[in-house]
C-alpha cells in the first residue's frame, strides 16, 4: 500500500482523454492534485468536482497541475471508457449520477451543468484474477479494520465472508485505485513538489484549498 510520505509511483493510465498526457514523474517541481472519481459516482460530481475546480481557481497563476482519473471498481456497465468520453465531450451522465442530480435539479439537459477544466485519463483497468481473493480481502482488512483481531469471532467471520465474497465476485481490477489503495471514489491524491505523496483523502470537504496552501509555503 502507498503510504503517505512516501514517492508517489506514476499513475497507470489506459488513455487520456482530455488533456496534453503526462504522469506524475514528469512534473516535478509542481504539486500535484488527483482527482480519482467514477463515472456512476453522484458524489464526485455534486461536491468533489466543485471543490477541485475552485481549488484550481485559487492557484491558476501557481505552480500547481490538477488531473482528474476516472476509475471503476464496480458497476463496470455503467463505469467504463465509453460513458467517461461522453461525459467529457458531451456532459453527458448516466446512472446513479443522472438520477441524482437530476432530482436535485443540477443537470441541464441531463448532463453537467460545469465542464471539467484540467486533463482527465482513465485508468488502466484489466481482468481481476480470483486465485489472488485471499491476498486481497486480507489487505483490505488489515486498511479498513485495523481492529479487526479485537473483534468477535462472529463479527470476524461476518466481514471476512463479505469481503471474500466481493473479491470472489470481482470481474476487473483498477490499477492505479488499486496500487495507491484507495477506499473509494471521490477520492484525492496530493503530491508535492519532490514527487511525494503528501496526501490521500477519501471523501470531499477536508479543505482542499487549505491543504494546497500549506504545500506551497513549505
Amino acid at each position: 500500500m502507498q503510504q503517505i510520505n512516501e514517492v508517489a509511483p506514476d499513475l497507470d493510465v489506459a488513455e487520456w482523454v482530455q488533456g496534453e498526457p503526462s504522469n506524475i514523474s514528469q512534473q516535478k517541481g509542481k504539486i500535484i492534485i488527483v482527482k480519482v472519481f467514477q463515472v456512476n459516482c453522484p458524489g464526485c460530481f455534486s461536491t468533489s468536482f466543485p471543490e477541485i475546480i475552485d481549488a484550481l481557481q485559487n492557484f491558476n497563476d501557481k505552480p500547481v497541475v490538477f488531473w482528474g482519473l476516472a476509475t471503476a471498481f464496480e458497476d463496470f456497465q455503467l463505469n467504463n471508457l465509453e460513458n467517461l468520453k461522453k461525459l467529457i465531450s458531451h456532459g453527458e451522465v448516466v446512472g446513479e449520477t443522472l438520477h441524482t442530480l437530476g432530482s436535485q435539479g443540477m443537470l441541464e439537459n441531463n448532463c453537467l451543468s460545469y465542464t471539467i477544466p484540467f486533463p482527465v485519463a482513465w485508468d488502466k483497468i484489466t481482468p481481476a484474477d480470483p486465485s489472488n481473493a485471499s491476498s486481497d480481502a486480507a489487505k483490505l482488512i488489515e486498511r479498513d479494520f485495523p481492529e479487526f483481531e479485537k473483534l468477535p469471532e462472529s463479527s470476524q467471520k461476518k466481514i471476512m465472508e463479505q469481503v471474500m465474497s466481493y473479491y470472489r465476485d470481482k470481474k476487473f481490477s483498477a490499477s492505479t485505485f488499486e496500487k495507491y489503495q484507495m477506499r473509494g471514489t471521490p477520492s484525492t491524491l496530493m503530491i508535492d513538489q519532490t514527487g511525494v505523496l503528501r496526501g490521500k483523502w477519501f471523501g470531499s470537504g477536508f479543505g482542499l484549498t487549505k491543504e494546497i496552501q500549506n504545500l506551497l509555503a513549505e
